[in-house]
């Protein structure tokens, strides 16, 4: 098995690079995770979020949004 080299960034999203800005404001820390709020700043919209997993998933699905919408063909 050959590992990856940490340092190598070239693990890009398939469909383009796509950009997002976040704020994130973690309110808590409980059971080993963080909870607050996230906000995404290009469309205005604000997700409180239960542990650091969805966090990431949110901003996974932010991502998956921009791509279709800048995707010059779709299955839609």
């Amino acid at each position: 098995m050959i590992m990856k080299d940490i340092n190598d960034l070239s693990g890009k999203r398939e469909r383009g690079s796509t950009k997002c800005t976040f704020e994130i404001e973690v309110k808590f820390t409980q059971n080993a995770t963080w909870q607050g709020q996230i906000y995404w700043a290009e469309k205005n919209l604000k997700q409180n979020f239960r542990s650091v997993l969805e966090m990431i998933k949110l901003m996974d699905g932010a991502l998956e949004e921009v791509a279709e919408e800048t995707a010059t063909v779709t299955w839609k």
